[in-house]
């Protein structure tokens, strides 16, 4: 399956800079974010993505519906693969306004209040991600899947710690592989 870091938000912004959270709940992406999820949606084309999976975030929600658009497929929301709670960013949207800003896509699989409410630990975080990579060895198609996800999650599956906009492909049955790298991306430069 394929994993791709959400593009850059507005938490990222000023995070990257300041190290301190800056206190902005579920942040949308950036222009540059924007461009970072076109650029992931690019390098998917010729993988035979066939199925999306997204974090209920809206940063994720937004990356997957550029990559949704550009592969010409349908985002299916799962909780399993947000972010690790720990910052005001893991404060999610509740599920009626998601449904009201994304009457396309369903919710209704969601509490109203779905974001974890105390910051996850490492052991909790690793379990969920076992969880995940166990299902998706259920899978038939699990080599035509892309998941939209974040930084902690990501690292939780993998151990590597990725940018914004990032493309890896991991084999969910083979624990010790290493993922490949499909595109790294680095944030543009300031104007």
């Amino acid at each position: 399956m394929i994993l791709v870091r959400h593009g850059q938000s507005e938490f990222n912004v000023v995070f990257s800079v300041t190290r301190r959270d800056p206190g902005i709940r579920d942040p949308r992406l950036t222009p540059e974010g924007r461009r970072q999820a076109e650029a992931a949606a690019a390098a998917l084309a010729g993988h035979g993505i066939e199925r999306l999976i997204a974090s209920p975030y809206s940063r994720a929600l937004e990356t997957a519906e550029i990559v949704a658009r550009r592969l010409d497929i349908a985002i299916t929301v799962e909780p399993l693969v947000g972010e690790r709670a720990a910052f005001a960013c893991d404060v999610g949207t509740p599920r009626g306004d998601l449904k009201a800003r994304w009457p396309h896509l369903a919710f209704d699989h969601l509490a109203e209040e779905w974001w974890p409410t105390l910051e996850e630990s490492e052991d909790r975080l690793s379990a969920r991600c076992a969880a995940f990579r166990a299902h998706m060895r259920t899978q038939p198609d699990w080599a035509r899947v892309a998941v939209v996800s974040h930084w902690g999650f990501i690292r939780g599956l993998t151990g590597l710690t990725v940018q914004n906009g990032a493309v890896l492909r991991i084999d969910p049955h083979r624990l010790e592989a290493e993922a490949e790298i499909l595109l790294a991306q680095a944030a543009a430069p300031p104007r």
